[in-house]
């Protein structure tokens, strides 16, 4: 069976990873399911278009060519497809999600029953994780993040803001005292993230002036859930959002730190999502969704 238009993906996969086993990784099938894919779509066009060794992969002039043009073919039949859903049978397909864990189990896995009760025709795949992602690596659609954007490629709907605060568990500061300064903190275990490890100080507003002080720990989290857990659990005291702590302080497993010291940053919390996917019906969809339905404490 002639399944050009797979062969197609196969090569854009591989040329936008950068190699056959990220490609394989990305569509989820063996890399020698690539390697017959490619050799097929360069025997059927009678071109070269990557050249490959052990240890590397260049796209040949044809190949650079030929993605280029396959990438905007590609997206138009996509919206053209997409608009066919809204109008006929509304928007449908398979919804990849790539969240943070803070924002993930906060403020996404609450609403969406919501959306798929909405929208039965789309299928949410989501992954939660602090890693940088590449969403044409990891074939994820839209990607939901804390902080600043560092991707221009990418087109970012702005979510939201929160405030950031301090918190520690009731039982952590009965047994190790409450801190009334920031310098207090040099006698307390302050809980950090494993992937912010270059940031060892939090800022204070003191005397009206912003400082920077350094705090220590004998705790690393590799995401935001982690570290607050760890808080939850009585660890130490740590630096969040307001948004992710929002229900620990109502529910008081939490107590804010210093509030007085608090210099007011806050960080923005974007959906990033690729320019060509911009007239997908089920992407459109999700980011209306995300404006009427997501809330963030602490805005």
């Amino acid at each position: 069976m002639d399944n050009r238009f797979g062969d197609i993906e196969t090569f854009l996969a591989v040329a936008n990873g950068g190699s056959l086993a990220a490609a394989a990784k990305a569509l989820r099938i063996t890399p020698s399911a690539v390697s017959r894919s490619i050799a097929r779509l360069e025997q059927r066009l009678g071109v070269t278009l990557m050249r490959r060794t052990t240890r590397s992969l260049a796209l040949t002039a044809e190949g650079q060519a030929y993605r280029e043009r396959m990438t905007v073919l590609l997206a138009d039949i996509e919206s053209v497809e997409a608009g066919l859903g809204l109008e006929g049978q509304g928007p449908r397909g398979l919804l990849r999600i790539n969240a943070s864990p803070s924002i993930g189990t906060m403020g996404l896995l609450p609403i969406l029953p919501q959306f798929t009760g909405r929208y039965p025709d789309i299928t949410v795949d989501l992954t939660l994780s602090d890693t940088i992602v590449d969403l044409v690596e990891e074939r994820a659609d839209v990607a939901i993040r804390i902080g600043p954007l560092r991707d221009t490629s990418l087109r970012a709907k702005k979510l939201g803001h929160s405030r950031m605060v301090l918190v520690a568990s009731p039982g952590y500061l009965a047994r190790r005292g409450t801190p009334t300064s920031p310098d207090d903190l040099d006698t307390h275990d302050c809980l950090r993230f494993s992937f912010r490890r270059s940031v060892d100080s939090w800022p204070f507003r003191v005397g009206g002036k912003l400082v920077h002080r350094p705090v220590h720990g004998s705790f690393f989290g590799n995401s935001g859930e982690v570290v607050r857990q760890m808080a939850v659990a009585g660890g130490g005291i740590s630096r969040h959002g307001h948004f992710h702590v929002a229900q620990d302080l109502e529910a008081g497993r939490l107590i804010e730190v210093l509030p007085d010291f608090n210099p007011g940053d806050g960080e923005d919390i974007h959906a990033l999502y690729a320019p060509e996917d911009r007239a997908a019906a089920r992407i459109r969809a999700f980011l209306d969704f995300l404006d009427e339905e997501l809330v963030i404490a602490g805005r």
